[in-house]
């Protein structure tokens, strides 16, 4: 008998698990964080997955449950033997990433009651080396922040969603903070007049009125979005077409809060009264 796939969001404590798995539920999956996996079989015997607007199942699995690493494969093997497919995830980061992260967060590492904080990443590690072998896919979470994070869970989840439509995120960034690490099409808008020179704008952010208008007005900004998005009316339906699941639009100014978060919210706004699923993030804005 053949089953849905099922996806387990692994990986090293403060890796960043929790942020995948609140993509996941955005994405429209079923999620179940911290599931002890000796229950998943039984789970599994429930109709949730016969519903027709979940895109699929999500369970969070890793070493706050005690006897995860004794249980597991026997469990996840007798599962596939019935015809189920494991999508492992596994996220990670380095130790400097992690030790400031539980620094910053003060939350407890699950194995801290009997050790360090490094001793307790280094423990984890090596306790969870032999899921990280059989991941098909790893994350390495050490140079993203949570919006880059997100991005890529989401598109990792329009790829396993079945039989639903493309969705659409726009995002807008700063060129001075790097390049986005996932994007499917990128627009450099550093043409437009900027903002920032205009000391009554300065402060502000391309999401307040008097930014937006500043840029929209500009002869140059009416000509490009005319432009831009009738190339957008025309690629959207193909890529739709093709079967593309996800679809990253970037746009990148100097710092990423005036310029670029007014074009993208101005595409944002196109793509929703058009009836397209769209979501919109502005990485650097807070920057």
């Amino acid at each position: 008998m053949n089953h849905p796939g099922l996806i387990i969001i692994t990986g090293l404590s403060g890796s960043g698990k929790s942020t995948a798995i609140a993509a996941f539920e955005d994405a429209g999956f079923y999620c179940v964080d911290n599931m002890p996996v000796a229950l998943l079989p039984k789970f599994l015997e429930l109709p949730v997955d016969q519903c027709a607007d979940i895109a699929g199942l999500v369970f969070g699995m890793d070493l706050r449950e005690k006897d995860f690493i004794s249980k597991y494969p026997n469990i996840f093997q007798k599962l596939e033997e019935k015809g189920y497919h494991l999508d492992i995830l596994f996220l990670e980061a380095n130790e400097e990433v992690l030790l400031r992260r539980y620094s910053q967060t003060r939350r407890q590492h699950p194995l801290t009651p009997n050790k360090g904080i490094l001793q307790a990443i280094r423990t984890e590690k090596l306790e969870l080396e032999g899921l990280r072998k059989i991941a098909g896919t790893i994350i390495d979470t050490s140079k993203t922040n949570i919006h880059e994070l997100k991005a890529s869970i989401l598109k990792f989840a329009r790829e396993k969603m079945r039989g639903v439509v493309m969705r659409i995120q726009v995002m807008s960034f700063g060129f001075k903070y790097g390049l986005p690490q996932y994007t499917d099409m990128l627009m450099d808008v550093r043409f437009l007049a900027n903002p920032y020179f205009q000391p009554e704008l300065k402060t502000l952010d391309g999401e307040t009125d008097a930014v937006k208008a500043f840029i929209t007005d500009q002869e140059t900004t009416t000509i490009f979005l005319k432009k831009y998005l009738d190339l957008l009316d025309y690629l959207i339906p193909l890529y739709e077409k093709e079967g593309k699941a996800y679809l990253t639009i970037a746009f990148g100014c100097t710092g990423g809060h005036h310029r670029s978060v007014a074009i993208a919210r101005t595409v944002f706004d196109h793509l929703q009264r058009m009836g397209k699923p769209v979501e919109i993030i502005h990485r650097d804005i807070d920057n």
